[in-house]
């Protein structure tokens, strides 16, 4: 699956557009990241245990994504955009990335 931000592949023709997809996610980590997380905030630095939260989140994602494209017959997603939001304290953000299905062949 080719997968784009921009609205076009070099290379490659539109033959059909199939339609929107996303694929999203909420995640969290147990009481004992979240402790430990707090701690950080007053230190400083980077947070590892909500880096890799986030890693795992937008795999999530994008393979939802992937999924919901091949259920409609779709070679490539182009327009991928990405989006994030707090939703509750202690969870973290939701992830959800958005493209257009398409058909694509060699020009």
């Amino acid at each position: 699956m080719i997968i784009a931000t921009t609205d076009y592949i070099p290379g490659k023709q539109i033959k059909e557009y199939k339609g929107f997809v996303q694929g999203n996610t909420v995640q969290s980590k147990h009481i004992g990241k979240d402790i430990m997380a707090s701690f950080k905030t007053i230190v400083g630095g980077e947070i590892k245990a909500y880096t890799e939260m986030m890693e795992e989140a937008k795999q999530i994602a994008i393979n939802r994504m992937i999924e919901e494209a091949k259920q409609q017959g779709a070679n490539a997603i182009i327009g991928v955009r990405l989006t994030t939001a707090a939703i509750m304290a202690n969870t973290s953000e939701i992830l959800s990335y958005d493209g257009t299905a398409v058909v694509v062949e060699e020009e």
